[in-house]
């Protein structure tokens, strides 16, 4: 495994391009599994989740190439389930979007329950719901799960508002016969933006962005061109590493219209933001104010984005909380940034009261996953002295060239 070393103390400063959404390509990819025809998708980040999963569809017989540093290339005409490779599916927690394309067009899949990370498995039971409401059994065993059936139109009210979930139940219905409407469904702008490249491969999708759902079921898909769009997760990660460190930098390639709760939160406490044509620019504050953050359903605030937050906290003058009341391993960064200085109680497995200004020193650290790891790559920056970050493939799962970008904005950072 290799490390990160962090000399802090540098402001950032300059310009970076934002890659395209992790938690977009990846059930974009999947569904390229719904068609015979070729799909190419752009703008794709070069991450090592993008690379698992193509070596897992490529497993099933379907082809994908690079055809550009970030345009994909993918025909999953000659696919054949019963070459799936289980033990990359085992290892990897994306592959539970898997699930819906596969069963809508085979009628049947068997995968091993997807690993989880420090975040812990995410139960499957809303997925099984919904197949289940659309005629499909599914067959729990120790060691995998089997949902076969011919699915069809359904009425599907979701448990919970579940977004790869919501993301499986479009895919299977996209080829199911009928009309189905999915209630409580996710509208995250990934959720919405899988919608859209449906809706190009010939499906009747209805409502995306709302918390109902009408797909009509297709006969056949046919391929597209489909453009990824920008990470707003990774927009929040360089603007906060920008804002703790006192520096100033533009962001470019930005969407900024999925933005709208992380800049009233960063408006709110002193720092100032302007965009035009792309182009994001983040001025520090000379003074952040504390806040108090709380993560929601889209369109609040997300929960990847919390954790980062937290370094900003340490800095702002008086007393912040953060509140994510949606995973208890979402807050085992804190103990970590006590460590290096920050003055932050956990109050239960979903808040921390985190009180500043203190100071940040460097500290041997480990990534437990990739916000937190992310967070505390962050806090090296804004630390004195030396910070080593170890497990740095964790953050290569969904941040491209890490390393690289962060030196152009002027970090001393370097990998080993």
């Amino acid at each position: 495994m290799s490390k990160f070393i962090i000399k802090g103390g540098n402001a950032l400063k300059g310009e970076v391009a934002v890659c395209g959404s992790k938690n977009e390509v990846l059930p974009v990819i999947c569904a390229c599994l719904l068609t015979t025809e070729p799909v190419v998708i752009r703008n794709v980040p070069r991450i090592s989740d993008v690379d698992k999963l193509i070596k897992i569809i490529k497993s099933l017989g379907a082809e994908a190439a690079w055809s550009g540093e970030h345009e994909l290339r993918i025909c999953a005409k000659k696919v054949n389930i019963g070459h799936l490779d289980a033990e990359m599916v085992a290892g990897f927690r994306g592959s539970v979007l898997l699930m819906g394309p596969l069963l809508a067009r085979f009628g049947s899949v068997t995968l091993p329950e997807p690993g989880g990370d420090i975040i812990g498995k995410r139960p499957l039971d809303t997925h099984f719901a919904a197949f289940e409401a659309m005629g499909a059994k599914v067959e729990q065993g120790t060691q995998a799960v089997r949902i076969s059936g011919a699915i069809r139109g359904a009425e599907i009210v979701l448990p919970e508002l579940s977004v790869t979930a919501t993301e499986n139940a479009i895919m299977a219905a996209s080829l199911a016969p009928g009309r189905t409407v999915i209630k409580l469904a996710a509208a995250e702008p990934h959720v919405q933006k899988l919608c859209a490249m449906l809706v190009a491969m010939g499906a009747s999708v209805e409502g995306a962005g709302t918390h109902t759902i009408i797909i009509h079921g297709a006969k056949t898909l046919r391929g597209c061109d489909h453009t990824v769009s920008s990470d707003m997760l990774e927009v929040g990660t360089f603007l906060v590493a920008v804002a703790a460190t006192g520096g100033t930098a533009t962001l470019t390639g930005v969407e900024i219209g999925d933005l709208d709760m992380v800049l009233n939160l960063v408006h709110s406490i002193g720092i100032k933001t302007s965009f035009s044509d792309g182009k994001l620019r983040v001025l520090s504050a000379s003074a952040i104010k504390p806040f108090h953050l709380l993560t929601l359903p889209y369109p609040g605030f997300a929960t990847d984005l919390q954790a980062p937050f937290a370094v900003l906290a340490t800095q702002a003058s008086g007393m912040s909380m953060i509140h994510d009341p949606m995973y208890e391993g979402r807050l085992a960064h804190i103990p970590w940034l006590v460590k290096m200085g920050a003055n932050a109680v956990v109050c239960d497995p979903h808040r921390v009261v985190i009180s500043g200004p203190t100071p940040l020193h460097g500290y041997e650290i480990k990534a437990l996953d990739i916000r937190s790891g992310a967070t505390m790559v962050i806090a090296g920056l804004a630390a004195e002295g030396e910070t080593i970050v170890h497990d740095a493939e964790v953050l290569d799962r969904g941040y491209e060239r890490l390393t690289e970008r962060l030196a152009a904005l002027g970090a001393d950072i370097k990998r080993e």
